[in-house]
């Protein structure tokens, strides 16, 4: 099951470095995921500081 980021990202940047696989990107107000790219692997989650990602 991908993860996907809520409301709750202030777009601090600390998942994207996470992402094994460039599944995070930045969309000027917050990060995304592409859940096509995303092996649920959670590490992006591990590192969120506000919890702004879970699984879908």
């Amino acid at each position: 099951m991908a993860y996907k980021v809520t409301d709750e990202c202030v777009n601090c940047g600390s998942c994207e470095g996470e992402c094994p696989v460039g599944a995070i990107s930045d969309t000027g107000s917050a990060r995304t995921i592409d859940a096509d790219k995303c092996i649920s692997c959670g590490a992006c989650a591990g590192t969120c500081p506000t919890n702004a990602i879970v699984e879908a």
